[in-house]
């Protein structure tokens, strides 16, 4: 039984990649389009419309925009460097995920919802915007259970995000370990799907609709997180509340509710599915980069997106692959979603010695596809702005993997928790501490749960910092 690079993390680690290369024809045509000014975007979404779905689609070189605010960004901002349709391992392109999903595949621009219409510019271009700061205003959000609140599909999303949050936060501030479990479940549930399962798998909700699935050694870890989201399941199903939504809902409340997380654009009705997921989908923490990048791409992730998604290791805490040291984190700041998992991944900080580092992730930092976008990650000056805006982008594409209706989609973004943008914790010298080896004992336990190693002590000083940071509208 091998635990997986997910269940390791007990976090994360994390549609279709693409089906191949240009042909020279086809790069010939898109370097000519660019050199002459064409917008790569315009030209990418017109040669999608006239073809057919299995057109192999060129690659798309991106520049990232530096020391911008993700939430402020304009469409347009990416700036293009070129576009290769080679899988040079010597080239250090960032190679991003642009292949259209599920029913968007060949469907038209006319016949696009406005929802649809977004989801594919975040699918297909590096520009757009992945994160959103939409909130319902003060007075504006319906009584649960009226017929207002019925007339509005993201009103009762609002009211599952309120009964996450307290679940999701400890009272240190810093995500609890059942966020981090169901970050790590909609990894696991949408991750159940690659181009070879036809229309099985993907953000459907099996997981836990289908008992089988949380008995794999897969999905070791997950069984409270399971048990939860059916709690939630019981309590809002009649009011329209599907599972497959509530499993990747509850993976992006979790994401903001960390400190310093995106709030991922979030999007509402998928199809329920009791049918299990194919076996064999998710990747082994023991699998060489090769194969792990290769396994993303039949998920039509690319090894940029595969960068991003790693990063959700930040707020996690291990228990499988060395039980002799579970509980030790994978940067020094478990519960937050920093950048610390990138700068101590590859040695460009001090790292304690209770920061346990997957073999697989130190690999994968150095592959050649992958180790420039890690480092960018890393920076200091903007390396968790251009972290969060890449993270969001792609686990928008992780969480429709095997959807079907993508176009019929709603968006409920408005019903997310503010961002978190600062965060100060209030026990931080005995973290410390217990990073260098000392203080054993519960510590572990405390920091996974969320909460503060100076008891009651720090709440009020962490509540009186985060009323005075959180200047942020949403």
């Amino acid at each position: 039984m091998r635990p997986t690079l997910l269940t390791a993390a007990l976090a994360v680690a994390p549609a279709l990649a693409y089906p191949g290369m240009g042909t020279p024809e086809q790069n010939k045509q898109v370097r000519a389009a660019m050199a002459a000014g064409e917008n790569f975007h315009d030209k990418l979404v017109r040669d999608i419309t006239k073809a057919s779905s299995n057109i192999k689609q060129p690659r798309q070189c991106s520049k990232r925009c530096e020391g911008t605010d993700n939430d402020d960004a304009e469409d347009g901002d990416e700036e293009v460097d070129g576009a290769d349709g080679g899988r040079d391992p010597d080239e250090n392109h960032h190679l991003d995920s642009l292949e259209l999903i599920g029913d968007l595949i060949g469907m038209p621009n006319n016949k696009l919802s406005s929802t649809g219409f977004a989801i594919k510019e975040l699918l297909t271009t590096t520009g757009g915007a992945p994160e959103s700061g939409e909130a319902y205003r003060p007075g504006e959000l319906a009584r649960k259970g009226t017929a207002a609140c019925a007339k509005d599909t993201c009103c009762i999303w609002k009211y599952v995000a309120d009964d996450m949050v307290p679940i999701f936060r400890g009272n240190s501030g810093r995500c609890t370990n059942l966020a981090r479990a169901a970050i790590r479940m909609g990894f696991h549930d949408a991750g159940g799907w690659s181009r070879t399962t036809g229309p099985l798998g993907g953000a459907d909700g099996s997981l836990i609709l289908a008992p089988e699935e949380i008995l794999r050694s897969d999905n070791r870890g997950l069984e409270e997180i399971v048990a939860q989201t059916k709690q939630w399941y019981a309590q809002y199903s009649r009011y329209g509340v599907g599972m497959a939504d509530l499993v990747q809902f509850a993976a992006n409340v979790a994401t903001v509710v960390c400190p310093l997380g995106p709030r991922v654009r979030t999007f509402i009705g998928r199809k329920d599915s009791s049918v299990p997921s194919p076996k064999g989908l998710l990747p082994p923490v023991d699998g060489s980069a090769d194969f792990l990048i290769e396994m993303f791409r039949n998920k039509t992730i690319e090894p940029h997106g595969l960068t991003a998604l790693l990063g959700a290791h930040t707020t996690s805490q291990q228990r499988f692959v060395d039980p002799s040291r579970a509980g030790d984190p994978q940067d020094s700041t478990p519960g937050v979603w920093d950048i610390l998992y990138y700068q101590q991944t590859l040695n460009q900080v001090p790292t304690p010695q209770r920061v346990f580092k997957f073999q697989s992730d130190v690999v994968l930092s150095q592959h050649p596809l992958i180790k420039q976008e890690f480092s960018l990650f890393a920076a200091k000056d903007n390396g968790q702005s251009h972290w969060n805006f890449d993270y969001a982008r792609e686990y928008i594409r992780l969480s429709l993997l095997g959807v079907n209706n993508i176009n019929t989609l709603t968006e409920c973004t408005k019903s997310l928790p503010p961002r978190i943008r600062a965060f100060s914790a209030p026990d931080e010298d005995l973290v410390s501490k217990w990073l260098q080896g000392g203080i054993a004992g519960e510590t572990a336990r405390k920091i996974m749960n969320g909460d503060s190693l100076n008891g009651g002590k720090g709440i009020l000083s962490l509540v009186s910092g985060l009323l005075g940071k959180l200047k942020s509208r949403f």
